[in-house]
């Protein structure tokens, strides 16, 4: 990538409000001419064409070809320019680090998936990350100087305000670890770190399957459990950055099943993929399961992959763990349901993978104990790509900060927010609670 430095503008306070929300709908695509700009915005002619014309100054926007005409001159089209920066994005699991390049339109340019377990600690596999990153960058078309932000999300509880994560259950040793203020120092640029599931959620909202619904649950179910929460079109985190820690709700009829986070009959320690991957080798280990007790044989472990494979076999005792799973999904999910009555649920994580089976148990039990009106449009499905859509979270709550009115006019007169850490850090966080 070559980096282009737009003229200098003044943008000045009384703008700010407008130009955000002119470059909000373009970069949306709800709006992708002027004309479609006024009906949208509100804002006269004369309001857009200058608000237009500055974002185009500023690098910002660009013109391309002309739209359909309403009957006078055929009006260009907008777009935002989507390669004058990179968002270095990263996902976290358990088991695994996804990281990748996004363009500021939020899409993926390349991205790299490999095992990690999280328990080795920061240290590694933030050094990892960064290694990844940093060959992304040197093998790519891209600079160090065109990083205009870092997003990345964890597998546990975040002070997102902080970009650190607070008594992560599975994650020893990374407990209040300044992840945001490394990554941003490392790459000079603004960084912020949120739950993982978050950032499937938002995924989704901005570029799933949830891009025109207002209130929506997204369940992760892969080694933990976890939910992320919109509502009225916007992530809610909560109060501190906990909402939707799901996976630690009490199941009445576990009480010997102790948890990772030192409790017992916790969901995920009884419903979740590790859950799952070690009830799979008691069968196997019991005699409950020819399948799964030559895998065991052949490698001394077994994953939920095993599971679900094993179900797809046929095999009974796979096939009674993974509908276990979803019955209890579905009922920590119908009591969500009732609560929030959104009008889409969304399933995704690596228990996901088990496919129709599984998700015709959750939607049993959601539909079965949840009130007549909450499910009468409520729609339950697989998530729309389970591999990518935390990665491509991680970008968009960069740009959501980068692009909001209590930054923009920080750095929109420079034209880059490259080589501005302190932006994550000093001005706190625009997100909604």
């Amino acid at each position: 990538m070559v980096a282009s430095y737009p003229r200098v503008v003044a943008v000045t306070d009384e703008h700010l409000d407008s130009l955000v929300s002119v470059l909000d709908l373009v970069r949306s695509r709800r709006a992708r001419t002027r004309p479609a700009l006024q009906a949208a915005s509100g804002f006269g002619r004369a309001v857009v064409t200058q608000r237009v014309v500055q974002l185009i100054d500023c690098g910002l926007l660009e013109e391309g070809h002309l739209g359909p005409s309403t009957g006078g001159r055929a009006p260009r089209q907008l777009s935002l320019r989507s390669r004058a920066g990179l968002v270095l994005a990263a996902a976290l699991g358990a088991t695994s680090i996804s990281v990748g390049v996004a363009d500021l339109s939020g899409d993926l340019l390349s991205h790299h998936e490999e095992p990690n377990d999280i328990a080795v600690g920061p240290e590694r596999t933030l050094s990892r990350v960064e290694e990844l990153f940093d060959k992304m960058l040197s093998t790519g078309t891209w600079d160090r100087k065109d990083v205009w932000g870092v997003g990345i999300g964890v597998p546990g509880p975040v002070e997102f305000s902080a970009g650190r994560p607070v008594s992560p259950p599975i994650m020893p040793g990374w407990d209040r670890y300044p992840v945001g203020e490394r990554l941003a120092n490392r790459y000079r640029a603004a960084a912020w770190v949120d739950n993982d599931v978050n950032l499937m959620a938002l995924g989704e909202l901005r570029a799933g399957l949830a891009q025109d619904q207002a209130d929506v649950v997204y369940i992760k179910i892969g080694s933990g459990i976890g939910a992320g929460l919109i509502s009225a079109g916007r992530l809610h985190r909560g109060a501190q950055g906990a909402a939707g820690d799901v996976g630690h709700v009490a199941v009445g009829g576990y009480d010997s099943v102790t948890c990772r986070c030192g409790n017992t009959g916790c969901l995920e320690a009884i419903a979740g993929g590790a859950a799952i991957a070690r009830d799979g080798a008691a069968a196997a280990a019991e005699g409950g399961s020819s399948f799964l007790a030559g895998r065991l044989a052949e490698r001394d472990t077994l994953t939920v992959r095993d599971v679900i494979e094993a179900a797809g076999h046929g095999d009974a005792a796979a096939v009674e763990l993974l509908n276990r799973s979803g019955d209890l999904v579905g009922q920590m999910l119908a009591t969500l349901v009732n609560f929030y009555n959104p009008s889409l649920a969304i399933i995704g994580g690596g228990v996901a993978m088990a496919g129709d089976m599984y998700l015709a148990a959750i939607r049993q039990n959601v539909y079965r104990r949840s009130l007549p009106l909450a499910t009468r449009d409520l729609r339950i499905v697989r998530s729309s790509n389970i591999e990518t859509i935390g990665l491509r979270g991680a970008a968009f709550v960069v740009l959501d900060e980068l692009f909001s009115r209590a930054r923009l006019g920080h750095w929109i007169n420079e034209g880059t927010p490259a080589g501005r850490p302190e932006l994550s850090t000093k001005l706190g966080s625009t997100a909604a609670g």
